[in-house]
Parts: C-alpha cells; structure tokens; sequence
C-alpha cells in the first residue's frame, strides 16, 4: 500500500513520458470531464483500499478521443489477477479506481472514427488496449502496445511498457475497468470483436482474457506432439491450459495444486478425465513437487507452465521479504519448475509477476539449459478470431469452467469468496441488469 502511494507521488513528480495517442488515466468517471455531466449514473466496482472494494455509483462514461467507443455491458467476471491488485500489491491503483479487465456488452455510441463496429453490436473486449498502428500492434503484439500506455515507472521498471490495460491501476495506462454497467474502450475497432447470434455472452465473455491467456501460454511455450506438461495452479487458466496442452498433442498433463486449492484438481479432473494430478499440500514425507515429478516422470516433464503467480509464498523466508517490501513476488514456484523439468525443458511463465524476486535459482537455469519463457500479458487480439471458431465448431467449451453466476451488486462479497477459493467457485459471470437470461448450460443466479 505504502509503496503503491509512493508509486503515484513519484509518478506526478516526474510525470508522463508522451508517447501515448489516446487519453490515458480515466480510471473514475467521476473524476476530471470524463463522465457525462447529466443523465442516468452507473454502478461500478471501485477499489477502496487493501482488501476492500465497494459498489459506487458515478456519471456514464462519455467518448473522449474519436476512437472511443462505449459499451453497455452485459457480462463481466473476476479473474486471480484482480487479487493481486484487492491485495494491493500491484503499483499505482488509487481510490476509486473501477476494476475489472473482462468483459462484454453491446456498443450504445461510437467516437467519429469508429469504423469497424457500430450501435448494437455485441462485442467482447480485449483486456489489453491497444492502437493497431504501433510497430508492436502491427506485428500482432498487441499486449506490448507503444501507445496507450505513458507510464514513467512502468518504462524504468521493466526498461519498455505493456500496452494500457482495463482496470490494472495508473501502472498500465489507468483505464477503468468492466466490472461496471458501462466502459469506454478506447480504440474500439481494434479493441472489441463481434460476437455473432450463435456464441452467448457467457461464452463470448471468456474471449477477453482466460481462453487467449492460457492459449498463449501454451504456444508461446511450444507444447507440441509428444510432450509431458506439468502446470502450476489449478485455476480456471490452468485449466485451460491444460485442454489446450492435449490438444497441441502433449501425451501426458499434470496439474499442481494444493492447500485452499486443492479442490480445484477434482474439479479440473472432472472436465478433463486424463488429467494427473499432485496435491503440493498433501505429500509424502520428505517429498517435494520436484521428487515426486521426477518419480513420476522419469528425468522429468519436457514443459513446465506457471499458471499461478508470484505473490502465494509457502515459506516464512519469502512471507516476511515480501511482507518487510525486500522482494514484491516469491520465486519458490519458478525455482521448483526450474528443478522439475528435463535438462533443456521449457518453462512458460503466465502467472503475474510484479517486480523483483530474491532466491531465484539462476545457477540450476543456465547449468542445465533450461528455456526461461516469459509469456508475458497474452495478445488476445492475435488469437481470439481463432478461439471464438473453436467455440462456434464445439472444439472448446468456456462454460466448463464457469460455476457461478452473480450480480454486479454482490462484487465486494464475490472479492472475498474467491480470495478464500471458496470451494467449488472455479470461474464466475457476472451480469448486470442488462443481462439477458442465462443461456443454456449457464449457472442460474447466485446471491452471496
């Protein structure tokens, strides 16, 4: 919290570099002339602090730049990565910040350069925002975006930017999110894609980040025919990469999980019967992940894939750097796969890493050829045409992994619970009271 405060103080002290082209930092429609001065307020799930965040009510988002394009929403969800900012543990959120980076709706107005899309389409979004011009956009990198992202501690953190990001904090661009009735998506022709009458939300939905994330993971890592893949982190991006790991013709797939989590290799394996899985909570004496894979799997699995992220230390060294500000994430994954895998294994890191780590294992990396892949945030532009046919051809199923459904309202209550990993509550969709229905082999309605 204290850092993240810093963070913002440094970041108007030196301010913005000017690279962006579209207007950054719209992250509270009740801030600044970016809400609209009269007419119907929206409800919106904003940011309050460390594990607290509350329903607000706030003026309707209005076109900013002439690309912009504002979406009524229909659909929305939570994600594991919104934890890390309920945490507080991603720089830069403020008070008041709308959340959430998944989601889709129905266009209700368009900027004047608009194109693409008009009023009354259905859409999705993509949760990185991107310009489709840049050198990065161009060569389908839309994640790493030159232009929607001007943040000054972001370039000397990481010495470049990730694109601009809904409802990720000041730290990637600032732009409210879609956990909300309406967003303004900036570069809408590039940013939503249109769902046809065939796909329903709670399918279309999933399109904005966990079925492109886990794809990505996947084939940025190079799953291929013949493969043993083991995945950390039995969650709905586990769980998907886990289908998308036999369908890229891996013989063998292994899913870690454990502790609060433990359920979830039940429930994946309930989808996905060929499935094995480790529970990293319930070992044999004296057993580690990487003794027990290496019984398992003689010399090792070929592919490790991180599906988990940096911020769950297991051991009390890690727990008090992390809580004293000495390390932002643990590398007690990183170093089990590094460990785990064959000599010249891959690793594909997906999970989210915010900054710095201590105790990383570099000496086992080099010495045994490990491939060390930093997926990176997925450029879901560059996949999700492909993925939304998978869905249309029945070849993937979104709804396998959707449990829960509730409403915008029950989003402070729907924070805790799958902070907890409430048991059973795999991933969620969350309507708005311009949902239509739930569609078949949708959850019914939930109050929390």
């Amino acid at each position: 919290m204290a850092a993240s405060q810093a963070a913002n103080i440094v970041e108007k002290v030196v301010g913005h570099n000017d690279n962006a082209t579209v207007t950054t930092d719209v992250s509270n429609y009740n801030k600044g002339a970016y809400g609209q001065e009269t007419g119907e307020k929206i409800k919106a799930t904003t940011w309050q602090g460390k594990n607290s965040v509350q329903i607000v009510e706030m003026p309707k988002p209005r076109v900013v730049d002439e690309g912009d394009v504002i979406v009524k929403v229909t659909g929305s969800t939570i994600c594991g990565s919104d934890l890390h900012l309920y945490h507080g543990v991603i720089p830069q959120l403020e008070k008041g910040d709308v959340l959430g980076h998944e989601f889709c709706g129905v266009v209700e107005s368009v900027g004047p350069t608009v194109k693409k899309v008009k009023a009354g389409d259905r859409v999705v979004a993509a949760f990185p925002i991107a310009c489709g011009e840049c050198r990065n956009c161009k060569e389908q990198l839309t994640s790493a975006c030159e232009r929607t992202n001007e943040n000054s501690i972001t370039n000397a953190m990481y010495g470049k930017r990730t694109a601009g990001m809904f409802g990720y904090s000041h730290f990637t661009g600032g732009f409210a999110g879609g956990q909300a009735e309406y967003v303004r998506v900036p570069y809408g022709d590039v940013n939503l894609l249109q769902l046809p009458a065939d796909v329903p939300d709670e399918k279309g939905l999933y399109l904005s980040d966990v079925l492109a994330t886990a794809y990505h993971c996947v084939v940025d890592t190079g799953v291929k025919k013949g493969d043993v893949v083991a995945i950390w982190g039995g969650g709905p991006i586990g769980q998907m990469a886990a289908e998308y790991s036999f369908s890229q013709g891996a013989t063998r797939v292994i899913l870690i999980d454990g502790g609060e989590g433990a359920w979830r290799l039940d429930f994946v394996t309930s989808k996905i019967p060929k499935l094995e899985t480790i529970d990293f909570s319930n070992l044999p004496r004296g057993e580690s992940i990487t003794s027990q894979l290496k019984k398992i799997v003689p010399g090792g699995p070929d592919v490790a894939l991180e599906c988990a992220a940096g911020e769950y230390a297991k051991g009390w060294a890690h727990y008090f750097e992390m809580l004293l500000g000495m390390e932002t994430d643990t590398s007690e994954i990183l170093n089990e796969m590094i460990t785990a895998v064959r000599p010249f294994g891959r690793i594909g890191v997906t999970g989210v890493y915010a900054g710095y780590t201590n105790h990383f294992n570099i000496g086992a990396l080099m010495q045994t050829g490990i491939r060390f892949i930093g997926n990176g945030q997925a450029p879901v532009q560059k996949y999700w045409e492909h993925l939304l046919e998978l869905i249309r051809r029945q070849e993937i199923n979104p709804l396998d992994m959707v449990t829960h459904r509730v409403s915008l309202e029950n989003m402070p209550e729907l924070y805790a619970a799958f902070e907890g990993r409430d048991k059973g509550m795999q991933k969620v969709y969350v309507q708005t009271r311009f949902s239509s229905p739930p569609a078949e082999g949708s959850p019914q309605l939930t109050e929390l």
